[in-house]
């Protein structure tokens, strides 16, 4: 699983070891079965390759987590970016040092690669981000590190970079959990199964503690689709072939043996399509939305250098409007929020006035640039 990144693969560093003081002890044959059984696990997992087809010693330079890497490379080429990955990478060093030469590991490695496309997107040095930094509109996630939801890192927050990235929220200055007001885990409990049903476990409930949105689309996923934990990973991830058979256990002494029989063609003005399955002999027809069944082409008005004149900071997607036409802003109150590939971005207003026009709606995509707001004296 590893080797194309930064982390040598296991199996090597085993064997350059194994006629020194330092021998691991773990024997050849059980190192290649653990190949062998990963090897096959990857080939399930091929379609969330990054395509990276040799190893890259510029982890010297970067310092970028092996998992990151793949990662933040798929982001890129999601983003627009995929052209610009040596200058991500690049950008990547600059906002490690930006945020303070931070330990890099889940979540806060995530913060750095965040920061890192942001500058790429918008052309910014780490000078610039330091002489502008009172007005930019960073990514939700740099906000809150420097606010200091992920903890302290070693050294302190670089000032007064901190000071005007937070500007006037909140800031932490010590553990994040010793000061988190106490949580009523009954009340969540019985909250969440009010609103979701009876099946709630204590699991649910921590997960909904940690990660309450996430938590939220997962449980209206599950209402929609079922349980899909029972498909077998392979087509989970990716249909069958046609004729294929699928077995699947439904429960104890219950399987489903389905089988994919054909693809009808895009019902117009639904934009889906039939597919038909025969189920333990029976056959039925299921109608499937096909997202690539029609795509809509919108040209959009772009900002100008006009300070009222309010542009999409990056590439993405509007998730929530907070403003509308004729409302009264103030500098630094947020227009919108934009997401990403899992990177929110509040686009704020840089002046103060009255909202002469909003030109964007929820699930509307832009490209960085495009008018957001115009705002006027």
């Amino acid at each position: 699983m590893s080797g194309l990144t930064s982390q040598p693969s296991m199996g090597a560093v085993c064997m350059a070891l194994e006629q020194t003081t330092l021998g691991t002890g773990i024997r050849y044959a059980d190192i290649q079965a653990l190949n062998l059984y990963w090897s096959q696990v990857r080939q399930l997992y091929g379609c969330f390759e990054a395509n990276v087809r040799a190893s890259d010693s510029s982890v010297f330079d970067h310092e970028m987590p092996g998992g990151q890497y793949t990662n933040l490379m798929f982001q890129a080429s999601q983003l627009g970016l995929g052209t610009q990955w040596s200058e991500v990478k690049k950008k990547y060093i600059e906002a490690n040092k930006l945020c303070g030469d931070i330990i890099k590991v889940t979540p806060s490695s995530k913060v750095v690669g965040d920061l890192a496309q942001w500058m790429t997107s918008n052309s910014l040095t780490a000078d610039e981000v330091k002489e502008r930094a009172e007005t930019l509109d960073f990514p939700s996630s740099v906000v809150e590190f420097f606010q200091g939801y992920l903890g302290q890192p070693y050294g302190g927050f670089p000032e007064p970079l901190r000071t005007h990235i937070i500007r006037d929220k909140p800031r932490i200055d010590g553990r994040p959990g010793a000061s988190l007001p106490p949580m009523d885990f009954k009340k969540l409990k019985a909250d969440l199964r009010a609103k979701f049903g009876k099946h709630i476990t204590d699991v649910d409930v921590m997960s909904y503690a940690m990660y309450p949105k996430v938590f939220e689309e997962y449980q209206g996923f599950v209402e929609r689709f079922g349980d899909l934990s029972i498909i077998p990973t392979r087509y989970f991830l990716g249909r069958p072939d046609i004729g294929e058979e699928m077995h699947i256990s439904i429960e104890k002494g219950k399987m489903l043996i389905i089988r994919l029989m054909a693809i009808g063609a895009v019902t117009e003005g639904k934009g889906t399509r039939d597919v038909w399955f025969e189920v333990n002999g029976e056959v039925r027809a299921v109608p499937v939305e096909d997202r690539s069944a029609a795509v809509e082409t919108v040209s959009r008005e772009r900002s100008t250098n006009d300070p009222g004149s309010v542009g999409a900071p990056m590439s993405g997607v509007v998730v929530e409007v907070r403003v509308k036409e004729g409302q009264e802003v103030k500098k630094g109150d947020i227009l919108c929020i934009q997401s990403a590939m899992k990177m929110e971005s509040a686009v704020s207003a840089p002046v103060s006035g009255h909202v002469k026009r909003v030109v964007v709606h929820e699930g509307d995509s832009l490209n960085q640039g495009d008018l957001v707001v115009e705002i006027v004296s």
